[in-house]
């Protein structure tokens, strides 16, 4: 392990021990990587794997419950057959959907049910059920940012917090509760970030009360009014570091990070609290998808999530503004060329026929071209730009984030 100490900047100016972030991190980090303090576990990706989790069901006694939104974790998956079979209550809320990997979803759920594992599905009323989180024996509660895969625990850089704080692992409980039985969730605890509950609100409260510093992992930042806070921020003499991508570069400090994926939602603030969780600060992870996360203030926590993020920050490379303005422009291109594509192929001549015909029997009015134009171009505008915008957030913007 490092230790990292010194410096005027970030909270390495605190000392505190690392993983470090690249090079023997997943060695170093599968001996000794959890940093306790204030009731609090940190645990670590890559390096920690599946151990914190199967550990902690191995302890349980009375029950487990576990949120899923992608699973092919094999020993896992074992350690939650092994629970049932000492007598352990254990139930699996397992989305409705992801993107590619509903029929894997059905596929789990019967595994589980075949083992004698409880089996609840999320609703669909949400674009998304994507929160990822466990309880154990309604005494500890796991919040993580990453999914129960190989691809997330193995290769990506993302991070889990356990705690025993009893009003989060009471709220926790009262979410998986309404979740399964399919009933509206009220926020009851303020450190308990549920989307699109209670994550604006206090998310946005968040990031406002920085004084010194934010340090941020997200796959994606690009909510208008969070990005004018971080400006806001920004202004008032914050420094703010993005690891990953924002809309906007302009101002802020941005860069991807080199050597891993990257599947991290977190939110380090003045090295005091951070925020971890399932939602990036986009929109739609915000309003119109089942996202879970915490805030915590344990420093030796924060400090250890602090001195990673000055690590990988040392080995990634910074995101330029004109490079963003290039891509943004190649994909605009890419989208006008499938959309002159597709045109060609829609079909409608027969639906113009179906307006002309619909006039001449019902209202028996004079057909003039001119105005049946402006009928069938107004409504087939409205329909495309609702469809559009459906098809955007459930494959563009899903694809965007689930492949992280």
């Amino acid at each position: 392990m490092v230790r990292v100490s010194g410096g005027g900047h970030g909270c390495s100016a605190a000392v505190c021990y690392i993983v470090p972030a690249h090079e023997d991190s997943n060695r170093a980090a599968s001996k000794n990587c959890l940093r306790k303090g204030a009731g609090l576990k940190l645990i670590i990706q890559p390096g920690d794997g599946t151990a914190p989790l199967i550990k902690a069901i191995k302890k349980a006694r009375k029950s487990v419950e576990i949120v899923i939104f992608r699973f092919n974790q094999v020993e896992l998956e074992k350690a939650l057959i092994d629970a049932v079979e000492r007598g352990v209550f254990v139930h699996a809320l397992i989305a409705f959907t992801n993107r590619g990997g509903e029929e894997t979803l059905r596929k789990l759920e019967m595994r589980f049910l075949a083992k004698g594992i409880t089996v609840a599905r999320t609703a669909d009323d949400l674009v998304r059920y994507h929160g990822k989180m466990m309880l154990i024996d309604r005494k500890e509660l796991f919040v993580l940012a990453y999914n129960f895969t190989h691809l997330d625990m193995d290769r990506s850089r993302s991070f889990g917090i356990a705690t025993k704080n009893r009003d989060l692992v009471q709220e926790a409980g009262k979410l998986f509760d309404c979740d399964t039985k399919r009933q509206p969730y009220k926020a009851g605890c303020a450190k308990f970030i549920v989307s699109p509950v209670n994550a604006r609100q206090q998310l946005t409260a968040f990031l406002k009360g920085a004084k010194q510093e934010l340090m941020i992992y997200d796959v994606k930042v690009s909510d208008r009014a969070i990005l004018r806070v971080l400006e806001e921020r920004y202004r008032a003499g914050v420094r703010i570091r993005v690891i990953g991508e924002i809309a906007r570069t302009k101002e802020l400090a941005v860069r991807r990070l080199q050597g891993m994926r990257l599947h991290a939602r977190v939110i380090v603030r003045d090295c005091k609290t951070a925020f971890l969780g399932s939602q990036s600060l986009r929109k739609l992870e915000l309003e119109s998808r089942r996202e879970v996360g915490i805030i915590v203030g344990g420093a030796k926590v924060v400090n250890a999530i602090g001195g990673i993020f000055e690590e990988d920050w040392k080995h990634s490379a910074p995101v330029k503004a004109g490079r963003k303005q290039a891509e943004t422009q190649a994909r605009e291109r890419v989208a006008r060329k499938m959309v002159k594509a597709a045109k060609k192929k829609m079909p409608v001549a027969p639906v113009v026929k179906q307006v002309v015909t619909a006039l001449k029997k019902q209202a028996n009015l004079p057909v003039d071209h001119k105005h049946v134009k402006k009928a069938v171009e107004t409504e087939v505008r409205a329909a495309l730009n609702k469809a559009v915008k459906k098809a955007a957030m459930k494959v563009v913007h899903e694809g965007g984030e689930e492949v992280h």
